[in-house]
C-alpha cells in the first residue's frame, strides 16, 4: 500500500505528526506502508517502528536521520505523541475512518 491509501486520520495521526518533527522521520514511517496490505497492519507496524526507534542508539539515530543530530527529548515527546494518536485511530471502527481524499 501507499500512504495516500491510509484514512484521513491514520495519515493525520503519523504522518503529519512525525512531519511536524522533522522530514526524516515521515520518510521512516512513509516507507513502513509499502510493506503493508492494510491500515491495520500499518497502524501496528508503526507502533513496532516507535519502539525500535526509543530503543536506538545514539549512533543508530544519527544513521536513521542521516547523520542529522536531533534532540533525544524531543524526538521521544514526538514518538508518545504518535503512539497516542495511533490509539485513538484505533479506537474508530475502520467504516467509520474517511478514506476519501
Amino acid at each position: 500500500m501507499d500512504t495516500d491509501d491510509l484514512s484521513r486520520e491514520a495519515y493525520k495521526a503519523i504522518i503529519t505528526e512525525a512531519d511536524k518533527f522533522d522530514h526524516n522521520l515521515t520518510l521512516q514511517f512513509g516507507l513502513l506502508a509499502e510493506n503493508c496490505e492494510s491500515e491495520e497492519e500499518y497502524l501496528l507496524e508503526s507502533e513496532n517502528l516507535i519502539d525500535e526507534i526509543n530503543e536506538m542508539s545514539d549512533e543508530e539515530l544519527d544513521d536513521l536521520f542521516f547523520d542529522e543530530k536531533v534532540n533525544s527529548a524531543k524526538l521521544k515527546k514526538a514518538l508518545v505523541k504518535i503512539k497516542t494518536n495511533i490509539d485513538k485511530v484505533k479506537l474508530i471502527p475502520e467504516n467509520k475512518r474517511k478514506f476519501d481524499w
